[in-house]
């Protein structure tokens, strides 16, 4: 038994579409426990780190400039700007739960998504913009789940501790609620 942790993000055109009881009604089905949740205004620095594997294999695919280009849309549609700047990103813990999430979610390619996956069901190509719009991300390895869930989240914001951790005196500005 492999108990695994899967960074599930819910996209801007997820929310907009207002399908986040749906995706979250079927991953509910799986019976995988949600160990973090929050809602999230990504900047481009995040979106940069998050994609950084992506843009190096889109340019050794479509070349330098092409890659580039198609990159830059991709940092554009995760941080907004053809819907809404916020994306809900969830950590999900289970036995085998990136498999068993990525099977759900179906193809990173909507056009080529089972029908009766979520990618199948709610994602597109956009028209306008040629912008894959897929509606969720899936953490696709363990490797990569643990480099997202720490790049994405504060060991503080899960109900456990899932990697290892250790403390250390930060002094830094906080905003807090004005009285």
């Amino acid at each position: 038994m492999t108990i695994q942790q899967c960074l599930v993000i819910i996209k801007p055109d997820g929310l907009v579409k207002s399908l986040t009881g749906n995706i979250i009604t079927a991953l509910s089905e799986t019976k995988f426990k949600i160990i973090g949740a929050k809602v999230v205004s990504v900047s481009k620095e995040l979106a940069e780190k998050h994609y950084s594997e992506l843009r190096q294999r889109l340019i050794e695919k479509k070349g330098e400039e092409k890659g580039k280009a198609i990159f830059e849309e991709v940092l554009k549609y995760i941080q907004g700007h053809y819907h809404t700047n916020r994306v809900l990103t969830m950590v999900y813990e289970g036995e085998n739960a990136i498999e068993s999430i990525r099977n759900l979610a179906g193809s990173t390619n909507p056009e080529e998504a089972d029908p009766t996956t979520i990618r199948g069901k709610y994602g597109r190509v956009n028209s306008k913009t040629q912008v894959m719009e897929n509606v969720m991300h899936v953490s696709d390895s363990e490797e990569n789940a643990k480099k997202e869930i720490q790049l994405w989240f504060e060991p503080e914001e899960l109900t456990n501790v899932i990697y290892p951790t250790k403390k250390e005196k930060v002094s830094m500005d906080k905003i807090v609620w004005k009285n």
